[in-house]
């Protein structure tokens, strides 16, 4: 029967796992035979397993130098799971050899499954490869020695290295002690005397008094350039300039691995008169670079779609003449970009948290939207000219926490986050400098509370820090 099915190009699981039981070493000599074809040699490479300590690496030895590199690629596989010290320096004169990038960051990574000191060196001289994967493969393996004064001597220099994962990993390494220490309040929790609290006054003053790693998401929608009459700027590196700040002190507030969403869209000057032109700022890719550079790890790019109509006509002239460069789109969409405070932590590790019955009780169970193009309608308000709609606010809240977290707007406008948050039972921390909008938005909040252990206060800036100062250890 195995004659048969080796004829036929079939390698049963069954087939190898027996003979791993029975220690069959004459089966795999013959069915990883290099000169068997790579389809055969790929099955049954990809079938393996975990293998027996005692099983015999020979014929798997035998295909490290085989021409195809995915079997290569399978062959450092199977020899990785027997973590055999003795194959140390096979791996070491491979992986120095090796030409193909996957297999080498595979050899790499059975070298670190040796947990072996003495391979500290090997790693060390590994840290130049020009695959910046492979060099993230070296420190992880290095990593299982971090408290070894070598190990730190070799990670330390590459906190400046040209590739941002592997400077991001080394920062966070080297500052794991510190943030081990903080006494911030466990990850599911907020500060009590911030929840369901509005604050008129200038954001950035505001910030200064608000905890670290104290809110689990942020959604904002900030002004644009120079587009209101209350947002005005004197340049456009002035408005973006202002933004970092707000969003460097939005990004030490959040908590570890949590999310920061903004809702922006390029923005139309208008021209001073018909012999100049009008200018377009692409506000959501230029500030997208500053965010990575402060510490955010962009998740998502979400286009919010609106109808049709909605959108301001800007190819009357094309329309009418049809000339080629003189086309101008009607914009309908927004952009929603999704970030996620950097941490070497899986989005898992925060979903652990939570008490299994909070998960439980925030599952999104109703229809959502999977795709990346959201349909919303824009939302109209008598009092503010730029108001975001509830509906895009609620879905982003339920999509990006969970019940009870606290979820901070920095621009709040009339408050449309505070009333999402609401909805779907979360707290809101909301700024607005603005007190026409502040006083409206207090009419607005102030009904329908569900969260009714904390309702909502409305306080002035003076107020907010009497209060700051109060609960500042």
């Amino acid at each position: 029967m195995l004659t048969a099915n080796r004829e036929k190009g079939m390698i049963t699981r069954e087939q190898i796992e027996q003979a791993k039981r029975q220690r069959d070493i004459t089966f795999f000599r013959k069915v990883l035979d290099a000169r068997q074809s790579d389809g055969i040699l790929l099955q049954v490479l990809d079938r393996l397993g975990k293998l027996p300590p005692d099983f015999d690496p020979a014929p798997l030895l035998a295909l490290l130098d085989h021409p195809n590199p995915e079997v290569r690629l399978g062959a450092v596989k199977g020899l990785s799971r027997l973590e055999n010290p003795v194959l140390l320096p096979i791996f070491a004169q491979h992986v120095r050899e090796e030409s193909n990038t996957r297999v080498r960051r595979e050899l790499v990574s059975a070298i670190g499954r040796l947990r072996l000191p003495e391979a500290i060196p090997l790693l060390g001289s590994l840290l130049s490869d020009p695959d910046p994967k492979v060099v993230l493969q070296v420190i992880r393996a290095l990593l299982c020695f971090r408290d070894h004064p070598e190990v730190q001597s070799l990670l330390a220099p590459l906190a400046e290295h040209p590739n941002e994962l592997i400077r991001t990993v080394i920062q966070h390494e080297f500052s794991r002690a510190e943030h081990e220490k903080s006494d911030s309040l466990p990850h599911p929790m907020s500060p009590d005397w911030l929840k369901n609290l509005f604050v008129c006054a200038d954001v950035l003053e505001m910030l200064a008094y608000v905890p670290s790693e104290s809110v689990h998401l942020t959604f904002t929608s900030p002004p644009y350039y120079n587009a209101r009459d209350y947002t005005l700027y004197r340049s456009y590196e002035e408005y973006l300039e202002f933004l970092v700040q707000v969003f460097r002190e939005v990004h030490r507030i959040t908590k570890e691995g949590r999310f920061f969403v903004l809702n922006t869209s390029p923005v139309l000057i208008p021209r001073m008169s018909r012999q100049h032109s009008s200018r377009r700022y692409a506000i959501p890719f230029d500030i997208h670079p500053r965010l990575i550079e402060i510490g955010f790890e962009f998740i998502d790019d979400i286009i919010w779609v609106k109808p049709p109509g909605s959108a301001k006509n800007r190819n009357g002239g094309f329309f009418q003449h049809r000339k080629p460069l003189g086309y101008k789109a009607n914009s309908v969409v927004e952009y929603v970009m999704v970030y996620r405070k950097a941490t070497d932590k899986l989005i898992d590790w925060n979903m652990r948290q939570y008490d299994p019955s909070v998960i439980e009780a925030s599952r999104v169970t109703s229809d959502y939207e999977p795709t990346n193009v959201w349909e919303i309608a824009p939302a109209s308000d008598p009092v503010h000219p730029a108001v975001f709609p509830l509906e895009l606010a609620t879905r982003v809240i339920q999509l990006y926490s969970y019940k009870g977290d606290l979820v901070f707007d920095p621009f709040a406008g009339c408050g449309t986050v505070g009333q999402a948050a609401l909805l779907t039972e979360r707290y809101f921390l909301l700024t607005e400098k603005e007190s026409t909008y502040f006083k409206y938005a207090r009419e607005l909040l102030s009904t329908g509370n569900l969260l009714t252990d904390f309702p909502p206060r409305f306080l002035h800036l003076t107020q907010f820090v009497q209060l700051a100062k109060e609960h500042k250890e």
